[in-house]
């Protein structure tokens, strides 16, 4: 648990840091769409990827638990960009609330893989 309230701080000093410093700067928000773009490919590449492996229970498991580990880290980078910038709240809250469909969905597809896959 101390790890997670580290996390939690280091999350908070970033956007205080990116708010003072950055504001709303064009490259910022670049940069963080670039990230969104790679971490939600993440997404249907490892999927896919597992899905290639399905031989192979473990590593089918494996990419998927990757696919779930990259649903996470779009949220926590579109939470950010919502955070820091000036965009259309309501947008970026549904982009949030889907991904968080998809990682509900991604999770309970890892359990029936775990339980259920032959």
């Amino acid at each position: 648990m101390r790890i997670w309230r580290y996390i939690v701080c280091r999350i908070n000093w970033q956007l205080k840091f990116t708010k003072c410093h950055w504001g709303s700067q064009k490259c910022e928000l670049f940069e963080e769409g670039s990230q969104i773009r790679r971490s939600s490919k993440g997404i249907t590449s490892c999927i896919v990827e597992g899905y290639g492996r399905r031989r192979y229970k473990a590593e089918f498991i494996k990419f998927l638990i990757y696919a779930h580990a990259s649903c996470d880290e779009t949220i926590l980078h579109l939470n950010f960009i919502k955070d820091t910038h000036k965009l259309d709240e309501q947008i970026m809250s549904q982009f949030v609330e889907n991904y968080k469909k998809l990682g509900r969905k991604t999770y309970k597809f890892i359990e029936y893989v775990e339980k259920e896959w032959k």
